[in-house]
């Protein structure tokens, strides 16, 4: 079996758009702009932004300088946003559904530039074949 659909699945452009937390664990998002930027996670009880709340549990997340360039940590008190510099061209966080609040089961991490955001859903709740994943949106 591939490992879409059995280890992840993924919403290539996702930029400031919910996506959903219902069958996975955990979505990480991959996100890239040379110039560095900052991103802001939000959360929701519905897709179209019922009850939206600035998720504050980001306390740290990956960078590289350039894309294949060594991991380095970024480690901060815990708040909704992260900020990347143009040093840190890719930045990684990993979101899990227990840092949700009650009730909440959807995502969105806002670029205020124009950074480019993915986002892969993972630890699946219920493996399937590609064709038939639920919707990330």
């Amino acid at each position: 079996m591939d490992a879409l659909g059995r280890v992840f699945n993924v919403l290539t452009i996702a930029d400031d758009v919910y996506v959903s937390m219902i069958d996975c664990s955990a979505i990480t998002f991959v996100n890239f702009l040379a110039a560095g930027d900052t991103y802001t996670l939000t959360e929701a009880t519905a897709q179209a932004g019922t009850g939206a709340q600035v998720l504050t549990t980001i306390d740290h997340f990956w960078v590289q300088a350039t894309p294949g360039a060594a991991w380095v940590a970024v480690s901060q008190t815990a708040a909704s946003t992260m900020v990347t510099t143009s040093a840190q061209d890719v930045c990684v966080l990993t979101v899990h559904e227990s840092e949700l609040s009650a009730g909440y089961k959807w995502l969105k991490l806002t670029s205020t530039s124009t950074g480019l955001v993915t986002a892969i859903q993972h630890d699946l709740k219920v493996q399937r074949k590609p064709s038939n994943l639920a919707a990330l949106v």
